[in-house]
């Protein structure tokens, strides 16, 4: 029968290597991605595309994520999670070495497809063992394993840039980056957590064998309870889809040269980063509803006041409180999607993986379409929205961690 696990102040040396492992694995399945988009400009160069064309075959990674997004549930019981985030990261790797090579932009999207579908997945096995862990440290650490991707992500950029910068030919970039990467994931793999991914939870969480009604009844709760974490999710999906994609183009509107304007997206995640390495703590002192509750208003105020009163200093600081604000949000959605009673392991994280998902690919779309009616200050008060409906929902998050 699982039991309750010992507190992070008694974690054993394999708990501490764990972790550091399963944080390996989020810091390198940011890496791989992030290494490609800084040689977009290049790949677009080379296959000698419209920006539309190289537009549709970009939108193919977020096609391919919510394709395959839903599988990754399947995928992680049967092979374990440990299993599918370390060596789908090797496989996520080896896909990007069919970039350099593509010669069209169709080539070109099925490989953005695929490692699209391979990071869908990897993402909820790697989140999946990160929230095992958690329940064993009887205390919130995802927070800073979100964090520690965020600083992949940077890590990635930087590479991607410097070969781009040394006009490293693609090929070769893409190679070392895939070799170093695998490499760092085989060697996590052999620290994860051995045996089955319910091993931690507590029997009370098991759906009843035979009450029908009351396994009816989890269900109907379960699925409400989806529902509501699915639109905390797509809230911090939009938020951080606002700070990528429109934050530069905000800023220009406002006069700032380029240099400035790419401040914005600096500023987001600068201040989402910290928000993350420093939520664990936050989260397990004051409870994840008053943290996202809190969030949720800090980033519709931090935001309506830079769309309110428009200008270059309030917009950095409205971006950079937005980040701030939504921090926490997504992982603390995932951590309650996996708490969920009466469900299979992994199926509620991959629900709201996948709402996720269909939030960043809807909403471009949706900014777009209102700024080109009515001005991208107004597209951007989505995110103000988006900061309302958080507070309004973050009661459906589970407060604590149970260890």
């Amino acid at each position: 029968m699982p039991t309750a696990t010992a507190p992070s102040a008694t974690a054993t040396r394999r708990l501490r290597r764990a972790r550091a492992a399963v944080a390996a694995l989020f810091l390198t399945n940011a890496a791989v991605f992030f290494n490609v988009v800084p040689r977009y400009p290049q790949i677009k160069a080379d296959l000698g595309v419209s920006n539309a064309a190289f537009g549709t075959a970009l939108a193919a990674h977020p096609a391919g994520a919510l394709l395959a997004g839903l599988l990754a549930g399947i995928a992680v019981r049967r092979l374990r999670s440990a299993r599918v985030a370390a060596f789908g990261i090797v496989a996520t790797a080896a896909v990007t070495l069919a970039i350099p090579f593509a010669p069209n932009a169709a080539a070109f999207g099925a490989a953005l497809f695929a490692v699209g579908a391979l990071d869908a997945i990897v993402d909820v096995a790697q989140n999946a063992h990160g929230l095992r862990l958690q329940r064993r440290y009887g205390r919130s650490i995802v927070n800073s394993l979100h964090g520690v991707w965020s600083i992949g992500a940077v890590l990635g950029g930087l590479m991607g840039s410097a070969a781009a910068g040394l006009r490293l030919p693609l090929a070769v970039h893409l190679g070392a980056a895939a070799a170093l990467i695998s490499l760092t994931a085989l060697v996590a793999y052999r620290f994860l957590l051995p045996g089955p991914d319910d091993a931690e939870r507590p029997a009370a969480q098991d759906p009843a064998a035979e009450d029908t009604p009351a396994r009816r009844a989890a269900a109907r709760a379960a699925a409400w309870a989806l529902a509501a974490l699915g639109v905390l999710a797509a809230c911090g999906a939009l938020v951080e889809d606002a700070g990528a994609s429109w934050g530069a183009l905000y800023l220009s509107g406002l006069g700032a040269d380029a240099a400035t304007a790419g401040l914005a997206v600096v500023a987001f995640q600068t201040a989402m980063t910290v928000g993350r390495l420093t939520g664990d703590r936050v989260a397990d002192r004051f409870g994840r509803r008053a943290v996202a509750r809190a969030g949720g208003i800090l980033t519709a105020a931090g935001m309506g006041a830079a769309l309110a009163l428009p200008s270059i200093p309030a917009a950095l600081a409205g971006f950079a409180l937005a980040g701030l604000g939504v921090a926490t949000l997504v992982p603390a959605a995932m951590h309650t999607a996996d708490e969920l009673p009466g469900l299979a392991p992994g199926t509620g994280l991959t629900v709201v993986s996948w709402l996720l998902r269909g939030g960043f690919l809807v909403s471009p779309l949706v900014v777009g379409f209102v700024a080109d009616l009515a001005g991208l200050r107004a597209g951007l008060l989505s995110v103000v929205a988006a900061g309302i409906v958080t507070a309004a929902l973050a009661r459906a998050l589970v407060d604590r961690v149970r260890g």
